[in-house]
């Protein structure tokens, strides 16, 4: 749907009715919009829901009632992405432009998305390489080249390690001294296998990726 992007308020107003509606089954009062709000009169209410109207994010269905257009249209088009707001310098002292230049989004970040997932990393045997206990390792279905963190499964059991391809089979390296090397030999080669490629991690402190 090609629409006008919503305000600040707009925005915010539409995430609560829509919440709402999806927690209760109903859609909220003016009243409980108002408060939720703080909008100092029923008035606001209604202008914001003419204006979702006429963005193309409510329909009207008969003189007091609305429902969502599409309840996909605010989450794919402003909410999956960081808004480029204008362009900014960096050297002389530049009047600012403001401008709606699009969204940042993972698909920007990690152009190979289609072939990433994510695991949770269980233990602190990577810490060193800034990689904890509860962190959300990103991982591509790609190659590793030697010495590449990624993940392996032999055995019936995964590890998140530097791999090393030696001589004598696999070398899974730690990023921390407290841990040793794993050694896969050949007997048990055929049973190892590369799952992913290290991309990235996520944990409370953002977003994080490889150079």
């Amino acid at each position: 749907m090609d629409t006008k992007q919503l305000t600040k308020k707009q925005l915010e107003f539409y995430h609560f009715i829509r919440d709402f509606k999806r927690e209760h089954g109903i859609w909220p009062t003016y009243r409980e919009i108002a408060e939720h709000l703080d909008f100092k009169s029923p008035n606001s209410v209604t202008q914001n829901i003419k204006s979702l109207i006429k963005k193309g994010y409510l329909v009207k269905r008969g003189e007091t009632e609305y429902e969502l257009a599409n309840q996909h249209t605010v989450d794919d088009d402003q909410s999956a992405g960081i808004p480029i707001r204008g362009l900014i310098a960096a050297g002389y002292l530049q009047e600012a432009v403001e401008a709606n230049l699009g969204h940042i989004t993972l698909e920007s970040i990690f152009p190979g998305l289609n072939k990433m997932f994510a695991l949770r990393v269980s233990g602190m045997s990577m810490k060193d390489a800034g990689i904890y206990d509860g962190d959300f390792v990103l991982l591509a279905d790609d190659d590793l080249r030697d010495g590449d963190v990624g993940a392996v499964l032999y055995n019936g059991e995964t590890s998140l390690k530097k791999v090393f391809f030696d001589r004598n089979g696999l070398r899974l390296e730690p990023a921390n001294d407290e841990f040793d090397d794993i050694h896969i030999e050949p007997d048990i080669f055929e049973e190892v296998r590369v799952i992913g490629k290290y991309v990235g991690h996520v944990n409370r402190s953002g977003l994080f990726r490889v150079n």
